[in-house]
């Protein structure tokens, strides 16, 4: 694996991605079976001015002997010190940003018990919402990126010996990231501002509805919520700082209007809940609600998100993703939902983005869900692009433009 590159995404990821600020507090969230990447980041955030970094180590197998072993009671008794670890340095004055480290087993949850999972994970999401409400209205920088962890690249790459398929899946990653270029940040820049460009046309056109097609038997209508504003590529905080989100990044995304989705729509990629997964899935809406649904792998574990709570059978994000992305380009099945989501167009399951309303950020869950924005303890993205999508979209004064063709951007 090539250490110049492995400092150059560290540096990426950090001090662009994050953009940690001088004296900031920087939390990272990283596997134990990635010691050496944690420290790069460690390293470039301290170089970037942060006054602390703190390492917060996850473990799948400890995750796994957890869920399995415990009492569901017992897991779900959350103690007030794990929301008070983040929020101490949330409300420091000189405030926090974060960086989670992806690399699980898309699998590590396997043939464990899915309602006990979810119920785990809802109250896992409902005790630490405080903290999740800094990074969904972004009051603090934060960022998802990813590692190849041995147990992740060799369900990505099954036929290779485990340290060959962690050799294969950086480089791929480096590819996807732009970090192969030598020069990710100039890389980036570019990307960032044709992304920005079809996102401020998109807003111009100032659009009631989107309705997506493809040949697989999608045909889904996507009213969008009052004063929604489509957003993509960085984000800013309220204080004025930008950071992507998400490395890698294709999308452009926006808020459905949670009653207004009608149709049926078919997942076009494997989809990752809880370390298990889904595959082969459709869902049918009506007035915003799934009202038909069916997968032919685990479809009881979709049944079970879509019946977290009152509102996880609505969707609060509608993103477009061109065909031509370099993850789709590099005919990966990552098993992701970081790479995954940015290879086709998606929904998410569950919450909207509050910055996805104008001024949204400013207001209440209530004042937002009058605005149509979805809202659920969880946002579960699903991949729905294909090679032929298809899309358009109706105005507020009825004219008719086209977003996609062939499952590319049309302008």
């Amino acid at each position: 694996m090539n250490q110049h590159f492995l400092q150059l995404y560290a540096d990426f990821i950090v001090k662009v991605g994050v953009n940690v600020r001088p004296r900031q507090n920087f939390i990272v969230r990283c596997p134990v079976t990635m010691p050496d990447f944690a420290h790069a980041c460690v390293r470039a955030g301290y170089e970037a001015g942060a006054k602390t970094v703190v390492v917060r180590w996850e473990n799948d197998k400890l995750t796994r002997l957890n869920m399995e072993m415990a009492d569901e009671k017992d897991l779900t008794a959350m103690k007030p010190y794990e929301l008070r670890s983040y929020l101490d340095y949330a409300e420091d004055p000189d405030g926090c940003c974060t960086l989670a480290i992806h690399a699980e087993d898309p699998e590590a949850l396997a043939g464990l018990d899915a309602g006990k999972l979810n119920r785990v994970s809802l109250a896992r999401r409902t005790f630490l919402k405080p903290w999740q409400e800094y990074t969904m209205n972004d009051r603090v920088q934060w960022c998802v990126a990813a590692v190849p962890a041995p147990s992740w690249a060799a369900k990505v790459f099954p036929e290779l010996p485990v340290a060959e398929a962690v050799e294969k899946l950086w480089q791929v990653i480096f590819d996807v990231c732009r970090v192969s270029t030598g020069d990710p940040v100039t890389a980036w820049q570019e990307h960032v501002a044709k992304t920005k460009a079809r996102r401020d046309q998109l807003n111009a056109w100032n659009l009631d509805h989107v309705h997506i097609v493809s040949s697989n038997g999608t045909d889904l209508t996507v009213g969008l919520a009052d004063d929604a504003t489509w957003e993509g590529a960085s984000s800013k905080t309220d204080g004025g700082i930008e950071f992507i989100a998400n490395v890698p990044t294709e999308e452009v995304f926006c808020a459905p209007h949670r009653e207004r989705v009608y149709g049926t729509v078919y997942g076009t990629k494997p989809y990752v809940y809880n370390g298990q997964l889904i595959e082969g899935w459709h869902v049918t809406f009506k007035d915003g609600k799934v009202v038909e649904h069916g997968a032919e792998k685990n479809a009881s574990l979709l049944a079970e998100l879509l019946s977290t709570d009152e509102n996880s059978n609505r969707i609060g994000e509608v993103a477009f993703v061109p065909a031509s992305s370099p993850i789709n380009r590099s005919g990966v099945l990552f098993f992701n939902t970081l790479f995954d989501e940015n290879a086709a167009c998606h929904i998410a399951f569950g919450a909207g983005y509050p910055t996805n309303i104008k001024g949204g950020s400013a207001m209440t869950r209530a004042q937002l869900m009058e605005k149509g924005l979805n809202d659920s303890a969880i946002h579960e993205d699903v991949m729905i692009g294909a090679p032929d999508t298809h899309i358009t979209g109706t105005t507020k004064d009825g004219q008719e433009v086209t977003i996609f063709v062939n499952g590319e951007w049309a302008f």
